[in-house]
């Protein structure tokens, strides 16, 4: 069977991943859901990428998945190790030489989540409510626990850190994309990654964070994704 290598983003831990493992588990799958430095001011995209590594060791048949952050970590990862697969979730994708904080600009993503709030029928200028842009589509029971969980101080060091490859590591890659998403719209996801990679998003009918608010509706998508390759 696989190993899914699962990467959270800003400000969170392996916790986001609590609804998937035992699910991927019960798949008899192994999974390593490493736990970033993001509160070290000293840390740097590599030393990310390099914890991720150390905690992947000598295991095989990966299947690596980058939530929106992570975007910037997974692909160098995957340029350090062997994997069939990498999955990009509602993710950053980077440019070469590009910062994640750079990142925002350059793809135009505050306007284009302006225009997706005024089609929905939303204020764009309200205050920021991280339930409302995160956590709409979670279950009450989901969104109680999720609301338990306090999010970590995410250092702003990565932020300023250019992406280092200049070419897309050699490895399949899937874009899966939230229809629900407020943070990334699926119109704004769906020109990006047309643009940067030339890929086609799947989609999933979700918010932002899938693996808490559809855990089962991601792991079988992640499951498709494997089943196609052969693995």
């Amino acid at each position: 069977m696989a190993t899914y290598v699962l990467i959270h983003g800003s400000g969170g831990d392996s916790g986001y991943w609590q609804f998937v493992v035992p699910e991927l588990k019960a798949r008899g799958h192994e999974v390593v859901a490493p736990d970033l430095p993001v509160e070290d001011d000293s840390a740097v995209l590599q030393d990310y990428a390099d914890h991720v590594v150390k905690e992947i060791g000598d295991r095989t048949g990966l299947i690596v998945v980058a939530q929106s952050l992570a975007g910037f970590i997974a692909p160098i990862v995957c340029d350090q190790v062997r994997a069939d697969l990498l999955v990009f979730v509602n993710a950053m994708i980077p440019a070469p030489g590009e910062t994640a904080g750079a990142w925002w600009g350059d793809t135009g993503v505050d306007q284009a989540r302006h225009e997706a709030d005024v089609a929905a029928g939303r204020d764009p200028n309200a205050d920021f409510d991280p339930v409302a842009m995160f956590l709409h589509d979670l279950s009450p029971e989901r969104l109680a626990v999720a609301m338990a969980e306090q999010p970590k101080p995410q250092s702003d060091t990565i932020f300023g850190q250019p992406y280092p490859l200049t070419e897309w590591p050699d490895v399949p890659t899937k874009i899966l994309s939230g229809t629900l998403d407020r943070f990334f719209p699926i119109d704004f996801q769906r020109r990006v990654a047309k643009e940067r990679l030339g890929i086609t998003p799947d989609t999933i009918e979700s918010g932002h964070l899938p693996a808490l608010g559809h855990p089962v509706e991601l792991v079988e998508q992640l499951e498709k994704y494997r089943v196609e390759l052969g693995k």
